[in-house]
């Protein structure tokens, strides 16, 4: 079941209540419960099948019947939904600035969650690639040949989403990383930005404008999203892989003020720390996520190529300075904007 943004926090809250008082009622050992997972635009179909697996694995394990919802849309409205009091218990998102939020905003969860769990609390990861047609007619290689004159690219706006994030940082981080400077990064970022036609709010929406509507000549996405691509629009396209790309690491916490006030702590930190079992792996692998397991990651080599990366916290000193520096009001991202429209 899925539930959309467009409903009002009230009625979440609401919603939320209620479920909370028919627990507490039922006063059973294995009463019904239901987990609210709050995610990031691509991963719908993950949680969808992921969820199925926990929910039996639950089932046997502690004999209780547990139902789990998602919501989905651009990261960082979907952070800012759940600090402004949309009820879910757990958060899964693709950059850890969009869980810091609901400490820095509302004390949701501690300052230290993303040391809960392996890996920084990140059980899986992806890397940033280009999608082109089939046949790669404008021959895109790399980040620069989206700046080339002639050649449109779409992007999901990096000021909500964490697909669009990703990119500018894969593709500023790629010329710093090449032995480029500070301008040399603007500039191509400029050139890149100037090529898009249309800022989605998140990656689902951008796949749509791309392949549904047939904007554009490539699409900056995520690996994990290529298969599903094509899947449901058919093979007509290709991957790049740019010759230096940003490793996304997608971290996960308990939305710790709403587990307890709701009594789904629980269940809710089992959810979280199955992602990281052999199965939970296996259900990343399945839906082209790249699974933190060295086990399951070399039964699925050949479907995760290896790929030249770098992380935010190699280059941009992580999350939160990349968040101040680049995409905070007035930011790099904001002025190398306006410096293009000129």
């Amino acid at each position: 079941m899925r539930f959309s943004l467009n409903k009002s926090l009230s009625h979440w809250v609401l919603a939320a209540s209620t479920s909370v008082v028919a627990l507490t009622s039922a006063g059973v050992a294995h009463a019904d419960a239901t987990l609210l997972n709050v995610s990031y635009d691509v991963t719908r179909e993950f949680y969808k099948d992921y969820n199925k697996v926990f929910i039996a694995h639950w089932k046997k394990t502690t004999g209780e019947t547990l139902t789990i919802n998602q919501s989905h849309g651009g990261s960082s409205k979907q952070a800012g939904s759940v600090a402004q009091g949309l009820e879910a218990d757990v958060i899964t998102m693709n950059q850890a600035n969009d869980i810091d939020i609901l400490f820095d905003r509302a004390k949701l969860i501690p300052q230290n969650w993303a040391t809960r769990l392996p890996n920084n609390s990140s059980p899986t990861t992806s890397v940033s690639v280009i999608l082109v047609r089939k046949g790669n007619p404008k021959k895109i290689k790399d980040w620069v040949d989206l700046a080339r004159p002639g050649v449109s690219v779409v992007i999901p706006n990096p000021k909500v989403s964490g697909n669009g994030r990703y990119t500018y940082l894969a593709a500023y981080g790629a010329a710093l990383k090449k032995g480029g400077d500070a301008s040399n990064a603007r500039a191509l970022v400029r050139g890149i930005f100037a090529n898009v036609p249309v800022f989605d709010g998140g990656g689902r929406a951008a796949t749509t404008t791309f392949a549904q509507r047939n904007i554009g000549d490539a699409l900056a996405t995520f690996e994990s999203e290529v298969p599903l691509i094509k899947k449901e629009f058919g093979g007509d396209y290709e991957v790049v892989y740019p010759s230096l790309t940003m490793l996304a690491e997608n971290p996960v916490s308990v939305v710790d003020k709403v587990a307890d006030k709701k009594g789904t702590r629980k269940q809710a930190e089992a959810y979280l720390k199955y992602l990281y079992s052999d199965e939970g792996q296996e259900v990343a692998a399945s839906h082209n996520l790249r699974p933190r397991s060295a086990k399951v990651l070399a039964a699925h080599a050949k479907d995760f190529p290896k790929v030249n990366t770098f992380t935010v916290g190699e280059v941009f000193g992580g999350w939160t300075k990349a968040q101040k520096d680049h995409f905070a009001d007035g930011g790099t991202y904001d002025q190398i904007l306006a410096a293009g429209r000129k």
